[in-house]
């Protein structure tokens, strides 16, 4: 979008609803009122409900759903996380394209898609990621050996649940990755990185969150086990003040986890936990534990009892609910 769409829209969204003559819009754009007529018709294409009265002015009563890059980063109140942010209609992946750039990029950049063509979650299991939905992918440089990597994927559940929260969403973690209501899938955290024995050298934080995602345009098999921003809330969300919003709270939830004891970080994950008490059936690379979610640990490892009181401490798997 050029300058004077932009500065259009920024126009018409301060008057909150107030009319703006073409007059006073070209006066301060310094072109005519035919030529603030044409934006205003191009806009209309794109998808701005732009309402006019002839002698009154212009009055914007909707925007398309659609992430807008400029606005996100005028309205972000973060020092670190979105300084650098790297919007595209479509990827392929927005963790691949994140990790292609990561090692040239500062910590704190933010990759954006309004689709991916080839979305994925843990295990290479699919993730539709059709238009309506947030996803993103973080570039992180945390100072961590790779055995504390399990903890960054903590504290992104926590954000995204609060930040979910906040948008009057019921939203509780499930263990290790994924973000519930009620029992289905709103979100879910992909954490992906490159480490050397001693140190790793980036973090690739995925997140994809069913916004203002349809449900029928889901396939049948991911459909019954989802939900979406707009289906529990009844109404469409702001994206990009959404990820204003998501951003915020994931600087605050990661200076929390490079400045404060990871206790803390455990105690409000637990609150947050849809899965403590759960009985789980947890497939790792080498067993199948089933039991009773119990806790977590301080390093960040579940903790679960199986049939024997046998306690298992469990930093990664795959985790299903048996009830």
């Amino acid at each position: 979008m050029n300058d004077n769409r932009k500065e259009i829209i920024r126009l018409l969204r301060q008057s909150e609803g107030n009319p703006v003559s073409g007059q006073e819009i070209g006066e301060k754009l310094g072109i005519s009122r035919a030529m603030v007529w044409k934006y205003v018709r191009n806009l209309r294409r794109e998808g701005y409900d732009i309402r006019s009265s002839p002698k009154v002015g212009y009055i914007l009563d909707a925007c398309p759903d659609r992430i807008d890059p400029d606005e996100l980063k005028a309205i972000l109140k973060t020092s670190l996380i979105g300084t650098n942010i790297r919007y595209h209609t479509e990827l392929e992946s927005t963790n691949n394209t994140a990790r292609e750039i990561a090692l040239k990029s500062p910590e704190g950049t933010v990759v954006i898609a309004e689709t991916q063509k080839n979305g994925r979650g843990r295990l290479g299991s699919e993730w539709q990621s059709n238009p309506g939905g947030v996803w993103l992918s973080l570039i992180l440089k945390p100072a961590i050996s790779l055995d504390n990597l399990s903890k960054i994927t903590l504290v992104a559940g926590i954000a995204v649940t609060n930040t979910l929260r906040d948008a009057g969403v019921d939203a509780r973690i499930k263990w290790p990755n994924d973000v519930l209501v009620k029992g289905k899938k709103i979100c879910g955290i992909l954490t992906e990185v490159s480490a050397e024995v001693d140190k790793v050298d980036y973090v690739i934080l995925g997140i994809g969150i069913n916004a203002n995602i349809k449900l029928d345009g889901l396939k049948e098999e991911i459909r019954r086990k989802s939900t979406s921003i707009t289906n529990e809330v009844g109404k469409a969300v702001n994206r990009t003040t959404f990820i204003a919003s998501l951003l915020y709270e994931l600087e605050q939830q990661y200076i929390k986890f490079k400045t404060q004891k990871f206790t803390d970080i455990v105690d409000e994950w637990i609150n947050l936990s849809d899965t403590i008490g759960k009985e789980v059936r947890i497939r790792t690379p080498n067993k199948l534990i089933e039991g009773k979610v119990v806790g977590i640990t301080e390093k960040g490892a579940i903790v679960v009892l199986d049939r024997d009181k046998k306690r298992h401490e469990i930093i990664a798997g795959n985790c299903r609910y048996c009830n």
